[in-house]
């Protein structure tokens, strides 16, 4: 069948995807069509517990799954982007394509990266949807926990601590919305937030702070690195949020022996730190997403230098109950 359909189609502009349904990540509608159940097996598990809030129209995805293909999973994929176009690309037979501005992405894949669905879905099927809701969020590379009303976001360079800080905050009773992606809501004139409080993703040091991980095998993410992923549901303990406003801003400096402390962080340098995540796309939405960043600049900032957990979480609680 699927010889027959390359030969008479052989840019595959149609070939039959018979399977669609409908997910809501961070409350947005995105359709995924398919000519494999495993696409939506796999979509089901990276967004299936999130629930509609937005009224925009739905994000199309069409992902194409062929066989065969190699016998091991691709490469990370690499990232190329013009204007309100982005590619994604791990090999000739494992890609996809974003139409920012139309709100469409595609993909081909072949039966051993589906197979890993892990590496499918940080890959692939996550990141495409990301690409789509550009023109509604504006993402902000920071974890984010709540106290009570009072959200506080967590920012700092990869390894500074972000995921294992905000868990900690969760298992002392704070309210957690993500570990890293966070996204603040365009058109929303208050610094409002929204997140992926559903997953937590760790290096593999943090098994030596939390044993516990040890039971979930670590997998390659987007970046090359390998992680850990916790679904929250594991921990019904813990408290979850999919949206917080954000009253504080805090850069992390893990190192030292002493009591964690706080420190006045400079405005200017805060944002200019914001804005290195907005690296591509057509200049009015640059600018926008920059606009965006500018509204966070109304919470209270500071760097936390801290060199255990136990010390960071006391003064970040000590910070929202006195406001200092």
């Amino acid at each position: 069948m699927q010889t027959q359909t390359l030969n008479c189609d052989p840019l595959l502009s149609d070939f039959e995807m018979p399977l669609q349904s409908v997910y809501h990540p961070l409350g947005f509608s995105v359709e995924v069509t398919t000519n494999s159940p495993d696409i939506l097996a796999a979509a089901e598990e990276s967004w299936g517990q999130f629930r509609k809030v937005f009224s925009v129209p739905p994000l199309q995805i069409r992902i194409g799954v062929l066989d065969p293909g190699p016998a091991e999973c691709s490469a990370i994929p690499v990232w190329r982007a013009q204007r309100g176009l982005l590619a994604r690309v791990a090999d000739s037979e494992n890609f996809s394509v974003s139409d920012v501005k139309h709100g469409f992405s595609f993909a081909w894949l072949t039966r051993s990266t589906v197979d890993d669905r892990a590496y499918l879905r940080w890959n692939f099927i996550e990141p495409m949807c990301w690409d789509l809701l550009e023109p509604y969020l504006t993402p902000v590379h920071a974890a984010c926990v709540r106290l009570g009303e009072r959200g506080v976001l967590l920012c700092g360079d990869s390894g500074a601590g972000k995921s294992s800080l905000s868990f900690a905050c969760a298992l002392k009773g704070w309210t957690y919305l993500t570990d890293d992606g966070t996204c603040l809501v365009r058109g929303c004139q208050d610094r409002v937030v929204v997140g992926n409080p559903y997953k937590i993703r760790f290096r593999e040091s943090a098994l030596e702070l939390f044993p516990e991980l040890k039971k979930h095998p670590p997998t390659p993410r987007a970046s090359g690195e390998m992680a850990i992923e916790l679904p929250t549901a594991s921990l019904p303990e813990i408290r979850t949020a999919t949206e917080s406003p954000v009253d504080y801003i805090v850069f992390l400096k893990r190192g030292g022996d002493g009591s964690a402390r706080l420190l006045p962080f400079p405005k200017d340098t805060a944002l200019e730190w914001f804005e290195r995540v907005i690296c591509y796309g057509v200049k009015e939405n640059v600018d926008v997403h920059k606009a965006s960043l500018r509204r966070l600049l109304g919470a209270e900032i500071f760097e936390l230098r801290y060199g255990d957990l136990d010390s960071a979480v006391a003064r970040l609680e000590a910070m929202v109950r006195n406001g200092t």
